[in-house]
C-alpha cells in the first residue's frame, strides 16, 4: 500500500501567494491565467522523473515526498515519468524498459496514488513531442545556450546532442500541454521553468491567451547533501557506493551507510552547514525523516558525541525508507499491475493533452 507522507500531514499547509501550498514549498513565478479552467479547482500542478536509477533520500525528501502531499492541496495534479528526457544520454533499451516501471513503483511506495493523480508514461503520449516542436519554432538558440544544465552536461561531453540542447522545450511542453498552474521544482530547475513562462508568453503574443504562466513551487528542504562529500548534493551517479541511500537500501546498508558518513572531530552535534556541512548534513535528514525541526533534533541529541548520533540518525532513517523499501519489491513482482496503472494513467493525460493540442493547431493555422 501506498505510505503515507505524514501522519500530521495537514498541519504543514499554509496560504503563500493565495494558494494553498505545503509549508515545504514556496510559490514563485508568473500569476496564474485565472481565466484557465485548470485554475478553477485549485490549479494544476505537473512535475516528472526519468526512469534511470533507483530513486535515494535525496529524491524522496526533496521532491517525491512533497509530490505525495500535493495531491491533497490542487485540483488536479500530473506526474509524468519522463523517458523522452532519458534519451538524451545514452541508455539500453532492456534497461530503459525495466527502469520505466521500476520508477512507477518507486513512486507508488511514496505515495502517489493514481486515484488522486494521473501517474503516466511520457513518451506514450505523443503531443507532447507535437507541442515541443511548435514551442521549439518559437525559442531562440542564445536563449538555450544560456541555460546552466546545458553549458555542465555539453561541457562533460565536449559536444551535446541535440536532444541534450533542446531538452528544456520539451520540458516546457510537457508542462503547458496541461496548462498547468504550478511545478514543483529544486533550484536548479528554476531558470528552465523560467523558460516555459517565456515560451508561454511567447504563444500567447503571437497567437492569442492560450497558456497560463507556470509558477515554481520550490521545496525549503535543504538539499540532501552526499555522505562521503557533504559539500556535493546526493546523486544516484556517485561512484562511491557509501555516499548514497537508495530507496531499496537494506537497513544493514542504511546502518553502514551512515555509520561510515563524513563528519569531523568535534563530537558534539551542532548544526552549521558551512562550517560543519557533514554534522548538518545529518541533522537535516533527522529532522527531514522525523517530522520534527532543526532545533529539536539538536536538542535532542545533547549529550550524543557524533558516533552514537549516527545511530540515532540510522535508525529514523531506516523506520522511514524500510516500508517503502518492502512496498517497492512488492510492486515490482507485479509487473502487470505497474503495465496497468501506466496504461490507465496514460489514457487520461491523453484526454486532457487532446483537447489543448487540437486548439494549438488551430491557432498556429494548422486547421
Amino acid at each position: 500500500m501506498a505510505l503515507p507522507c505524514r501522519s500530521n500531514v495537514k498541519s504543514l499547509f499554509r496560504f503563500i501567494l493565495k494558494t494553498n501550498t505545503p509549508k515545504r514549498f514556496l510559490c514563485a513565478g508568473s500569476n496564474v491565467n485565472s481565466k484557465d479552467s485548470s485554475s478553477s479547482a485549485g490549479g494544476r500542478v505537473f512535475s516528472g522523473i526519468q526512469p534511470t536509477g533507483v530513486p535515494h533520500l535525496g529524491n524522496y525528501l526533496g521532491a517525491l515526498e512533497n509530490w505525495a502531499s500535493l495531491q491533497g492541496v490542487f485540483g488536479s495534479v500530473l506526474y509524468s515519468i519522463v523517458d523522452l528526457h532519458a534519451i538524451t544520454q545514452p541508455q539500453d533499451p532492456t534497461a530503459l524498459r525495466h527502469g520505466i516501471l521500476d520508477m512507477a513503483a518507486s513512486l507508488l511506495a511514496c505515495g502517489i496514488d493514481p486515484e488522486r493523480s494521473v501517474l503516466f508514461q511520457q513518451s506514450q503520449v505523443p503531443e507532447h513531442v507535437e507541442l515541443s516542436w511548435i514551442l521549439s519554432c518559437l525559442t531562440s538558440m542564445p536563449r538555450l545556450r544560456h541555460l546552466p544544465q546545458w553549458k555542465m552536461k555539453s561541457k562533460q561531453k565536449s559536444e551535446g546532442s541535440v536532444g541534450l540542447y533542446t531538452y528544456p522545450v520539451l520540458q516546457a511542453a510537457d508542462i503547458l500541454l496541461y496548462k498547468s498552474t504550478h511545478v514543483p521544482v529544486g533550484e536548479d530547475q528554476v531558470q528552465h521553468l523560467e523558460l516555459a513562462q517565456d515560451v508561454a508568453r511567447i504563444f500567447n503574443n503571437n497567437y492569442g491567451e492560450f497558456f497560463p504562466e507556470p509558477r515554481a513551487l520550490l521545496s525549503t528542504m535543504r538539499k540532501v547533501k552526499s555522505l562521503r562529500d557533504p559539500t556535493v548534493k546526493m546523486s544516484k551517479s556517485d561512484p562511491q557506493k557509501l555516499a548514497t541511500i537508495s530507496l531499496t537500501d537494506s537497513p544493514d546498508d542504511i546502518v553502514l551507510k551512515i555509520r561510515r558518513a563524513v563528519t569531523d572531530f568535534t563530537s558534539e552535534v551542532t548544526y552549521d552547514p558551512d562550517a560543519r556541512p557533514g554534522v548538518s548534513n545529518l541533522v537535516s535528514v533527522h529532522a527531514a525523516v522525523s517530522g520534527l525541526t532543526v532545533e529539536e533534533v539538536v536538542r535532542q541529541a545533547h549529550g550524543l558525541d557524533t558516533a552514537r548520533y549516527k545511530q540515532v540518525v540510522a535508525e529514523a532513517v531506516v523506520q522511514r525508507l524500510d516500508p517503502i523499501r518492502r512496498e517497492i519489491q512488492r510492486l515490482k513482482d507485479d509487473r502487470a499491475h505497474l503495465e496497468s496503472i501506466l496504461a490507465r494513467g496514460t489514457l487520461k493525460a491523453r484526454e486532457l493533452a487532446s483537447p489543448v493540442m487540437k486548439e494549438v493547431r488551430q491557432r498556429v493555422g494548422f486547421h
